[in-house]
């Protein structure tokens, strides 16, 4: 862990005095700079194994990257959300699948963040660099015995699984009454079973495989229920006191799920733009005097800026909410959830846009446009970014009918 995230909250390492906030966030973000070459060496090789190369893992951990949102007594960094994302969209332009990772296996951090002390000491206590992946998805069945849970089941999609120490995973358990109710559990890996499942067009080296276990016990207090998540509640806050975590859950995982497209089409941007200046066109003018081209381009930057804009200023707004001890209102986390779900589709519409603009050129392997197109779309397919689901639940409460959403 970085020794500067272990002292205070504003030094990094050789700094005479203390940072401001903002240039504590340009050290971080350089540290994620300073990692593109790396990425871009492996990026072959993670796509070929399917999963990221384990020396850029470690690269990550060593540079803190995983832990931004990590509590500060553990070592994290307890960053603005802004930083995180900028971080995660940062790695994702040289590498989607290498900012996906970063982004959802972070993300866990701030969710263990919610549960007990006791099940953070579990994780943290002896090795503060321990990585978690998860899968929410109520996939499993929990059983209460003596002491806890019961758990078996297998899940889908669990990025990084190769490279996680804990993982987080969705059952249905009844935890007051008879009533199953969505309930998500900490698990060690050594009750965990990986299964090579991961092959795909995109997103090839995030190694999102299924996990499953059979008849693990789980103690009481690893555990914490989706109505708890949805209601910006956990044990956790007893100890984790930062405003960070009063923002709800969910609308942190939309954005971990989305903003590796922003980085992506950022980075299809910059290289179309790099390929332009050495392509011919078919009539013996090159793209850089297309308007066609010029307008893709163009349009791209403006909406990346918007979009970037958007996800800054929501959670700026949720911040001031938890400074208050307060929870953002309810209207405001359906919008914030369709703007941050919504990012994917329309990165996807200006990728194909500078693909099509890029000529056949822009089928060669070597040529990286053709990839992000493919990574773009393999994060559109997840779940939480079919932005048609929450738009309709943002026009049915417009509409003041009855919404019943714990996802917010």
């Amino acid at each position: 862990m970085p020794e500067s995230w272990s002292r205070t909250r504003t030094d990094v390492p050789g700094a005479s005095a203390p940072f401001t906030p903002l240039e504590v966030r340009a050290a971080i973000l350089d540290r994620a700079h300073q990692l593109l070459p790396l990425i871009d060496s492996l990026k072959a090789e993670g796509g070929r194994e399917r999963r990221a190369p384990a020396a850029l893992i470690d690269a990550l951990k060593q540079a803190g990257l995983f832990h931004l949102l990590q509590p500060r007594r553990y070592g994290g960094a307890e960053c603005h959300p802004a930083t995180f994302f900028a971080v995660q969209a940062a790695l994702s332009a040289g590498d989607m699948s290498i900012g996906w990772l970063q982004g959802v296996m972070g993300m866990v951090a701030f969710h263990l963040a919610l549960l007990p002390a006791e099940a953070q000491d579990d994780v943290w206590r002896d090795d503060p660099m321990a990585l978690l992946a998860s899968s929410y998805m109520p996939a499993g069945e929990a059983t209460r015995v003596p002491g806890g849970f019961r758990l078996s089941g297998r899940w889908g999609f669990s990025s990084g699984a190769d490279h996680a120490d804990w993982f987080m995973l969705g059952a249905m358990a009844a935890l007051e009454g008879d009533t199953p109710e969505h309930v998500i559990f900490l698990v060690p890996r050594a009750d965990v079973r990986i299964h090579d499942t991961w092959d795909t067009l995109g997103l090839r080296g995030t190694g999102s495989h299924d996990v499953s276990v059979e008849d693990g016990f789980v103690p009481a207090h690893r555990r914490h229920g989706v109505q708890e998540r949805f209601l910006c509640g956990g044990p956790g806050l007893a100890v984790n006191l930062a405003p960070l975590y009063r923002i709800p859950l969910p609308q942190m995982l939309f954005r971990a799920i989305s903003t590796p497209a922003l980085g992506g089409l950022r980075g299809m941007l910059d290289a179309f733009i790099e390929h332009s200046r050495r392509r011919a066109g078919p009539n013996g003018g090159g793209p850089l005097g297309d308007p066609v081209a010029q307008l893709a381009c163009g349009e791209t930057a403006a909406e990346l800026d918007e979009m970037t804009r958007t996800l800054e200023g929501n959670f700026d707004h949720m911040l001031d909410h938890a400074r208050q001890g307060r929870d953002a209102p309810i209207a405001d986390r359906m919008l914030y959830r369709v703007q941050a779900t919504s990012v994917v589709e329309r990165c996807d519409r200006l990728a194909r846009r500078l693909f099509k603009a890029a000529g056949a050129s822009a089928l060669s392997v070597a040529n990286p446009l053709g990839r992000v197109c493919a990574d773009i779309q393999a994060a559109r397919q997840h779940a939480a970014n079919q932005y048609e689901i929450y738009g309709r639940t943002l026009g049915a409460h417009l509409f003041q009918l009855d919404v019943k959403d714990t996802l917010l």
